[in-house]
């Protein structure tokens, strides 16, 4: 593009630009990306339909699934039509559009996590006293507190990168508009948003990750003064399923935005953000499910109750 012309869509250079890779690839991402689905949707309905489930972990966990659905489907369905179709041109508002989404999911799933981990505090250290901690209208204002937290971020977000010029290359290194490789094609100064852009994730992320170790900082403290192993073993079970969330989504987080610009690769960038924005959305209902046993018996009675349904409406055919 002429220099003196304002940008109006984006270009992106792709995972890979080898013919023979590209199909491969679409049929993978089709995969994980089906995958997601049936395992967020299907953990979102199990929990509203299992009554077992209506407590306040299963409430954060369905918006867990609400939140990695939300940016799994901001970032995948285009990486598919790049692989297909070559569809690797966006629109500036298409572009600000996709990451809006994916910063406004992102931070809700890492505010949601942190109330996650303060209400097995609540359930490992105050057990008596769980059910007035943790009441509905607690846990509705924690889920809401995460939304609005996650909508003023993105809005920074898009404010602080889409109202800087872009007049140069409109080429993004990248194959979706994530902020780093966004700003670095603006012919505006980028230093001031770039320091934006690190601050408020270094303090969401921090300040997620301060509650976080305090929580279980409180809750190791609980579990080596219980004398039965069974005691142990019930409040380690309790836990591990988030301790595995919080482990894979804050790894792959704090490589891609908390390094330096300097240090970074962008090879290495585009498989950590793969990671994050395509497999963690995979991943965390697969973890929930195969490690937990009430969602297994809550699946096992909803199959249960369905195929009794089903035999009923043969019979009254």
């Amino acid at each position: 593009m002429e220099n003196s012309t304002e940008v109006t869509e984006f270009i992106f250079v792709g995972i890979t630009d080898d013919p023979e890779l590209q199909l491969p690839l679409f049929f993978i991402f089709t995969l994980i990306y089906l995958i997601t689905l049936i395992g967020n949707l299907g953990m979102i309905v199990l929990i509203l339909v299992d009554s077992h489930l209506h407590t306040p972990m299963y409430l954060f966990l369905s918006n867990l699934s609400l939140a990695d659905l939300g940016y799994s489907t901001a970032v995948t369905p285009k990486v598919m039509a790049q692989l297909l179709m070559g569809s690797n041109v966006i629109s500036f508002n298409a572009c600000a559009t996709q990451l809006f989404f994916l910063a406004l999911f992102l931070t809700v799933e890492n505010f949601l996590l942190s109330a996650m981990a303060f209400d097995r505090y609540a359930a490992v250290c105050k057990p008596l006293h769980y059910a007035t901690i943790m009441t509905t209208g607690v846990c509705k204002c924690l889920i809401i507190g995460c939304y609005v937290f996650g909508v003023v971020d993105a809005s920074i977000h898009i404010g602080n990168i889409f109202s800087l010029s872009f007049c140069g290359s409109n080429v993004i290194n990248h194959f979706f508009c994530d902020g780093p490789p966004v700003l670095a094609l603006s012919c505006s100064d980028i230093h001031r948003s770039e320091l934006v852009l690190f601050i408020f994730v270094g303090i969401n992320v921090i300040f997620s990750i301060l509650i976080i170790s305090i929580s279980y900082l409180f809750i190791f403290v609980t579990i080596l003064k219980m004398h039965s192993s069974e005691g142990h073993q019930k409040a380690l079970s309790t836990c591990a399923s988030h301790l595995t969330a919080i482990s894979i989504f804050y790894g792959t987080s704090l490589f891609m935005y908390l390094e330096s610009n300097s240090s970074h690769s962008m090879g290495s960038d585009k498989m950590a953000s793969m990671f994050y924005a395509i497999i963690i959305p995979m991943l965390n209902p697969l973890v929930y499910s195969l490690r937990n046993k009430e969602v297994k018996s809550a699946f096992k009675r909803t199959v249960g109750k369905a195929k009794s349904s089903v035999r009923l409406l043969f019979r009254h055919a």
